[in-house]
């Protein structure tokens, strides 16, 4: 069977907190033809409203719905609802939270097959460790992604650069398409990462978060680190 997400590509997330003057569907979509005219050939969005958006771009979506609650720390994807929501919007792919931290909702390997059997949709299974990965791997999730690599307990304290060797070790540990995700802020660490055995790259905020990219200039200009 034919995957959704070509071998080798670039992935655009496109995304905004509320606080960002670039919030809503409106931008998010433009963001992403943006992403889509420079290369990117899938785009990462949150949010039924975003999904629906950057469909414009006429490329594959990975949708996550994230689900904020201040007494757990799972919040993508936590419900088979959530996934039927992004279902509606017209997400090809959707991704969720596949750590054993603890969640309001459905557990993930309902989650997973409720897209994979049901919604007849590709899973993408954002994790932080090995154990995570292979796990998620039995689970029969499509994809699995490093996202979470650095955000969670079991990884902390946060790596200044992306996670390269959980790349390496996941893809000699399973077959599952391993997306690499985090911290990749030039074209020379998202090519490390397909050298390390990612078999695609998702690229956020240095693409598409420019408070953020200026924000760095700006400490470097005034000499801060």
């Amino acid at each position: 069977m034919s995957l959704r997400l070509p071998k080798g590509c670039l992935i655009v997330s496109c995304q905004a907190r509320a606080d960002n003057p670039l919030y809503g569907p409106q931008f998010m979509g433009a963001m992403a033809l943006a992403a889509r005219d420079g290369g990117a050939q899938a785009i990462r969005a949150n949010g039924p409203e975003d999904v629906s958006a950057v469909k414009a771009a006429g490329l594959p979506v990975i949708g996550i719905h994230k689900l904020f609650s201040p007494a757990v720390p799972v919040y993508i994807t936590p419900t088979k609802a959530a996934a039927d929501a992004l279902a509606g919007a017209g997400a090809d792919i959707i991704a969720l939270d596949c750590t054993p931290r603890p969640r309001h909702g459905d557990e993930p390997a309902e989650i997973i097959a409720h897209i994979t059997d049901h919604l007849r949709l590709e899973s993408f299974a954002d994790v932080s460790t090995l154990a995570e990965g292979i796990a998620a791997a039995a689970m029969g999730a499509t994809y699995i992604s490093t996202t979470l690599s650095g955000y969670t307990q079991y990884t902390e304290p946060k790596p200044e650069g992306p996670d390269l060797e959980l790349i390496r070790a996941l893809s000699q540990a399973i077959d599952t398409p391993i997306i690499a995700e985090g911290r990749f802020n030039t074209p020379e660490l998202a090519r490390a990462a397909i050298a390390a055995g990612a078999y695609a790259v998702v690229v956020g905020t240095m693409i598409t978060n420019p408070r953020e990219i200026t924000r760095g200039f700006a400490r470097a200009v005034a000499g801060q680190s």
